[in-house]
């Protein structure tokens, strides 16, 4: 369980179960009561060195924002959910891009209000929906510290119409695996080569980890998919990825491999990126390669679109190989 530094909220929060339970359960961490979680100035004016202990505090708010987002992947909307940020620190996260260095884990107690949307616009719908409630943090990890995860699959699991699902790099799946879900939760684990996993997601569950927690989920009847997620381009990418897909292979259960679906995200990258990595991490991987990446909008970088395409015709070729029966739902 992660035993934060500091802890951060806002008075709000005396005002719900949640927020009480969590103040109890860190009676014993400082605490410093703060106007709102999206502006800590102390955190703003730190160094980017000083990113990683950042990260080893945590902020208890309440969520404002409710707007659902549109998403043509795999879900029907991206909804602001429990959390947002992480305690991970991979190289490449995206929420820095969103965040800045303030990409540590905050969490939102205010879980019912968040719940009755998603519940009344699933129900008020002609077709069934997916809402995607993972996409600013991970809720495998969030789950240890809250029990966010299991209350909402619990919650979740008597309704007629719906679906919710969400991405992780965790292994932490064991609680769930005991729950009702009436077939109504899809989740997806990211995979990479272990060397990248090693020297860039850092703070995540081990390749060998993940699967096994795939094999679980699915044993448990939950839907499963796999995230080859974010494909980085390092030395030899060809191998350690075919490596991976074959790995896969020979350890998901017969079970998953009957309908896993697989998605492909190609890494971007930025300057914000760059600036906090060389400085937070100075002896890590330089993901940064001119000869390999462009620009994508103002201060980002993407792979340029001849490797792109080199890249997914790869990747559509192993999987071929290796799962000719799964699908893969999207490349990009």
């Amino acid at each position: 369980m992660f035993i934060p530094d500091n802890i951060y909220y806002e008075k709000e929060i005396e005002n719900y179960e949640l927020g009480k339970e969590l103040l109890e359960k860190y009676s014993n961490i400082p605490k410093i009561i703060i106007d709102s979680h999206n502006n800590i100035e102390e955190m703003r004016k730190k160094e980017n060195s000083e990113f990683p202990k950042m990260k080893r505090n945590l902020i208890i708010g309440v969520r404002k924002t409710h707007k659902f987002v549109e998403n043509h992947k795999v879900s029907d909307y991206l909804v602001p959910y429990t959390s947002s940020g992480c305690t991970a620190m991979c190289l490449y996260c995206y929420l820095v891009c969103n965040y800045n260095k303030c990409a540590y884990l905050r969490l939102f107690v205010n879980r019912k209000q968040m719940m009755q949307k998603i519940k009344k616009v699933a129900n008020n719908s002609e077709k069934e929906l997916t809402f995607e409630i993972g996409s600013n943090s991970d809720l495998i990890l969030e789950n240890t510290i809250t029990g966010n995860l299991e209350w909402t699959i619990k919650e979740f699991s008597n309704m007629q119409k719906g679906y919710l699902t969400f991405p992780t790099k965790f292994d932490m799946v064991d609680s769930i695996c005991k729950i009702k879900h009436n077939n109504r939760i899809i989740i997806r684990m990211s995979v990479n080569p272990e060397k990248i996993i090693n020297q860039i997601e850092l703070g995540t569950s081990r390749l060998k980890n993940r699967i096994e927690a795939i094999n679980k989920l699915k044993q448990a009847g939950y839907k499963v998919g796999i995230l080859i997620a974010p494909v980085v381009l390092i030395d030899n990418w060809k191998e350690e990825y075919e490596g991976l897909v074959k790995y896969l292979s020979e350890s998901l259960s017969e079970d998953v491999k009957k309908d896993v679906f697989f998605e492909i995200i190609f890494m971007t990258y930025s300057y914000v990126h760059r600036m906090i990595n060389g400085e937070a991490f100075p002896n890590a991987i330089n993901l940064y390669n001119q000869d390999l990446m462009t620009g994508r909008g103002r201060g980002k970088y993407m792979y340029k679109k001849n490797i792109r395409e080199e890249g997914e015709e790869f990747f559509k070729e192993i999987l071929n190989r290796y799962f000719p029966e799964n699908k893969i739902v999207y490349i990009v």
